[in-house]
């Protein structure tokens, strides 16, 4: 008994764990940047959103390198992800960088986000695991990259003129590749469910 309790607390307080801590500690952070004014807020919100980027790439792979795989970093890392890039773009509509046609894209990639979630927790109770395509990393990439220039946004125009052009066109493409893997995930999970009928 003892030894399994030392092995939850090893597992709440490994590295790769921890880094997934302050990925989620890193939401109330970005949030408060927009509430400042200025290029400094804007450098700043950029800055969080690309460390949390970064220790999104770190947790996974120090988790294989230390063998640190755990039940609770792969129920924390998905959701860490989806509450950064969903805070970023509902702040980013809260200041209108996008507006009008360009929050298409991003109630695209929101609405794909939730869709997966039920997708995946309906497909756990099955004991089934739908792996991340190659399309679906690539989705990732774009949408983190549009981000980063929508982050910037009048400040990285000071710096890199078409900026915000820039994000939103890569927002529309991470919406389209978006409602394809969305759909790829809603037919693996149509298929399961018809298949327990």
């Amino acid at each position: 008994m003892a030894n399994i309790h030392h092995d939850r607390g090893m597992q709440v307080t490994s590295l790769p764990n921890l880094l997934t801590y302050a990925r989620i500690l890193a939401v109330p952070a970005l949030v408060a940047t927009f509430y400042f004014d200025g290029m400094t807020a804007r450098w700043t919100a950029l800055g969080i959103f690309i460390v949390a980027g970064i220790t999104d790439f770190l947790d996974g792979y120090l988790a294989r390198a230390l063998d640190q795989q755990s039940s609770l970093g792969r129920m924390l890392d998905p959701i860490a992800d989806k509450l950064i890039v969903a805070s970023a773009l509902l702040m980013l509509a809260s200041d209108d960088t996008i507006a009008g046609w360009s929050l298409i894209p991003a109630i695209v990639i929101l609405m794909r986000e939730i869709l997966v979630s039920g997708l995946r927790e309906f497909l756990a109770e099955l004991q089934i695991s739908v792996p991340s395509s190659r399309l679906a990393k690539w989705k990732t990439a774009v949408q983190i990259i549009s981000i980063c220039f929508l982050l910037a946004g009048d400040a990285g125009e000071t710096v890199l003129p078409g900026t915000l052009e820039i994000g939103i066109t890569g927002l529309w493409f991470a919406a389209i590749i978006t409602l394809i893997t969305g759909f790829e995930y809603f037919r693996a999970g149509i298929k399961h469910l018809l298949e327990q009928d």
